[in-house]
């Protein structure tokens, strides 16, 4: 197998993993989006917590795009990286990963990946700076 033939690896650090059940299915058996974005958002939010020292929300979702579909049983690793931080706000690249449950062997194969924007907030859910970022209006 060449350099380039080999499968390509998981972008960031490993911040989630679930394995997907029967209820998160759609009438066909395949997982629903919805649920595999849910954890990725939740995932996403790892690293900008940690750099927030605090609470986020989450603003927007880029590009989000689905690979290939998750069967129940399937193991989802989820991976995410920041990739830009502002004064208030955090994006993070995040990507799914599936690997068959019962199959120790298999290879895992990258589902989908997105970037979600988080802004640090106050008590009073108004956006706050990020610490270290000087407080000065622009």
């Amino acid at each position: 197998m060449s350099q380039t033939d080999l499968p390509r690896l998981p972008t960031g650090h490993p911040v989630g993993r679930v394995i997907a059940m029967p209820a998160d299915t759609n009438p066909e058996g395949d997982i629903f989006g919805g649920w595999l974005l849910a954890q990725m958002d939740l995932a996403g939010a790892t690293p900008a917590f940690e750099l927030a020292q605090g609470r986020c929300a989450t603003i927007a979702l880029d590009g989000m795009v689905f690979h290939q579909p998750v069967s129940v049983g399937d193991e989802v690793s989820i991976y995410a990286r920041v990739i830009k931080t502002g004064r208030t706000s955090v994006r993070v690249h995040v990507e799914a990963w599936k690997r068959p449950r019962n199959h120790a062997q298999a290879e895992s194969m990258r589902v989908t990946e997105g970037v979600f924007t988080y802004v640090a907030i106050d008590e009073h859910r108004k956006p706050r700076p990020l610490p270290g970022v000087d407080n000065a209006p622009a």
